[in-house]
């Protein structure tokens, strides 16, 4: 959440960083602001609401500068009001900063500063460290012994960037618990919460690890700890382009991440089947590994819950699933015989980060699913499996959670096979029938593409004010996960159950006026989700069904009919959740929505 952009180099400042801000749109917020560097001293520009009419109101100035700092404010400390907006300015002046992440000792610093005093304009923690370098700057002898005293005194989680009239050709930098990565260009150098902002002009990138400093000009960038102390970076060339992290013609990314998935799954297979051959994702003794944990949240927790099955059926090594943000508040049993596996799209969620960190402190060994390559969560991990998504920019998760569970199932099998768990006949059938994948989920999409019927559905039920999502065994998490997308960008009520659950409690809900959401495909309890639909329909509910064409008594009770290409059941979380996707995004659509920013959220959460 929040995005920062820093920017030094032979170009128009203003231009560069509203077009990076830009790309950091999927990151959620509320406000944005701007502080150039000029010849007068330090220029700032703040408004309220979306980037595209803050760039009206910026183009209308004349102004030049080569050096600057941006923000998009996701609100914590105080309301999304104008003086609230990032960049804040020191007393004088002289200096301006952006910040991500809560300073938790902020209230003890404000009242200290406010005694010595600095003047405070907003109701924000960030606020307090521009006012603590300006203090330190009366004992320090340079700005940056100033900055490192500040951040010295800082409790919490930061991502910050600094401009100063004292150091007019440089951006001071500092990480701790909040991502930040540098560009290297050409005679320019960036900073950023994360690649897709610099991404159009360059590939270059040097991620900043927890307790790290970076000093930018534009022909340079100096890297050191906390302590001042010099240190060696390693470059990284991203493997993204610039395409990738457009529009490409469609209306909204969402709806462009959706019909990538095809060649998405095919990417992870290909990036991840080296295993077979090569040795494991990770240095550890799986034949005598007692068990494993999994955390993540949101969508990545969706598909926990369905590695469950994966690992359990095919390992017979038992697992635990838990949200990672409680994980760390049930004293779990670790050892150094368990596994942890933390689930990230970004590789920079908080509590996923927390959850592996206490693993890691308990003796246990950790493995990262994550798609950003070098965040922070494949750094500390003992090993990563990258989900190879390409960038993802519409909040709502489509294609990375697809690759995750691709990545996933591809784990289970060689975990299954490394074990002895899993006969060479099994795997070679299921490894072949993944395989065909890419191809019946692009036989799909470009059925919907041409017949538009999970559009025509949408339009049928935009109106509705609740739905349920119904599925059992490994296709029940793909309901939890079919009414988070539509709760994420329609904020219409939804919920998600497995199917047996139905009859404890939601079936109360069920009349003529909601909808019923099914998935209803081939399966071993195929029968049982039959029966729940005929409770369903002698409540007179709407039934809308994903199922196969072979699936006869499914259909006969189905009012919607949603048909997908038959695959083994245990891939089929994987194709049946391509449908519900497309429904939220219709739905959301239809109702006027921005469907890829949706309120109140943000791409990737780097606080608690």
């Amino acid at each position: 959440m929040c995005g920062i952009v820093g920017y030094v180099g032979k170009d128009n400042a203003k231009s560069v960083l509203v077009e990076s801000l830009k790309r950091l749109e999927y990151r959620g917020y509320d406000s944005a602001g701007v502080a150039l560097l000029t010849d007068e001293g330090i220029r700032t520009f703040k408004k309220v609401g979306k980037i595209r009419d803050f760039q009206v109101e910026l183009n209308k100035i004349n102004l030049y500068s080569n050096i600057g700092i941006a923000h998009t404010r996701w609100a914590t400390h105080g309301k999304p009001v104008i003086n609230n907006a990032h960049p804040h300015l020191s007393c004088d002046g002289k200096v301006a900063l952006v910040h991500n992440g809560i300073i938790e000792n902020y209230s003890s610093l404000k009242e200290e500063l406010l005694s010595k005093g600095h003047n405070f304009v907003s109701d924000t923690d960030t606020e307090v460290i521009v006012h603590l370098i300006e203090e330190e700057l009366k004992s320090e002898n340079s700005f940056f012994s100033a900055f490192l005293k500040a951040l010295s005194r800082l409790k919490g989680s930061f991502a910050i960037s600094v401009i100063t009239v004292l150091e007019p050709d440089k951006v001071f930098c500092a990480r701790k618990d909040s991502p930040l990565v540098v560009g290297l260009g050409d005679g320019e150098n960036f900073v950023a919460s994360d690649v897709p902002a610099f991404l159009p002009y360059t590939n270059r990138v040097v991620f900043l690890e927890d307790g790290e400093v970076a000093v930018l000009s534009k022909d340079e960038v100096s890297f050191y700890d906390f302590s001042g102390v010099p240190l060696s970076k390693e470059v990284m060339t991203v493997p993204w382009s610039i395409s990738q992290a457009e529009k490409g013609g469609y209306k909204h990314f969402m709806l462009k991440e959706i019909y990538e998935q095809p060649k998405a799954v095919a990417d992870a297979i290909r990036g991840n089947s080296g295993w077979f051959e090569e040795g494991a994702p990770l240095d550890f003794n799986f034949e005598q590994l007692e068990g494993i944990h999994i955390v993540a949240c949101g969508t990545s927790y969706h598909a926990g819950l369905i590695a469950k099955f994966y690992i359990e059926s095919f390992s017979r090594v038992p697992v635990n699933v838990d949200y990672a943000s409680e994980f760390r508040y049930r004293d779990p049993v670790i050892s150094d015989k368990t596994l942890i596996v933390g689930i990230t799209q970004s590789g920079e969620t908080a509590d996923t980060l927390a959850a592996l960190r206490l693993g890691k402190e308990r003796g246990a060994t950790t493995l990262a699913i994550c798609n950003v390559i070098g965040s922070t969560a494949t750094r500390e991990a003992d090993g990563t499996i990258y989900t190879y998504a390409g960038p993802e920019i519409s909040v709502a998760s489509t294609k990375a959670f697809t690759t995750q569970l691709t990545s996933l199932f591809l784990f289970a099998l060689w975990l299954g096979k490394v074990r002895g768990a899993l006969k060479q006949e099994e795997f070679e059938s299921l490894y072949g029938e993944l395989l065909e994948l890419p191809s019946k989920l692009e036989s799909f999409l470009n059925t919907e593409r041409k017949e538009g019927t999970v559009k025509e559905l949408a339009l049928n039920f935009y109106k509705a004010k609740d739905v349920l999502y119904l599925g059992r065994h490994v296709n029940y998490p793909i309901a939890l996960e079919g009414a988070l997308k539509l709760k994420e960008i329609s904020y219409i009520h939804a919920e998600g159950y497995p199917s047996g659950e139905m009859k404890h409690g939601p079936i109360a809900l069920i009349d003529e006026r909601m909808p019923v959401i099914f998935l209803a495909t081939k399966g071993r309890v195929y029968e049982k989700v039959v029966s729940n639909m005929e409770e369903v329909k002698a409540r007179k509910g709407k039934v809308i069904s994903v199922l196969n064409p072979s699936c006869k008594e499914a259909n006969n009770l189905t009012d919607y009919p949603i048909y997908v290409p038959e695959v083994n059941e245990f891939l089929s979380p994987i194709l049946n959740v391509v449908p519900l996707q497309l429904f939220a995004y219709y739905i959301a659509d239809f109702l006027g929505y921005e469907v890829d920013q949706p309120r109140n959220l943000a791409k990737s959460v780097t606080v608690e």
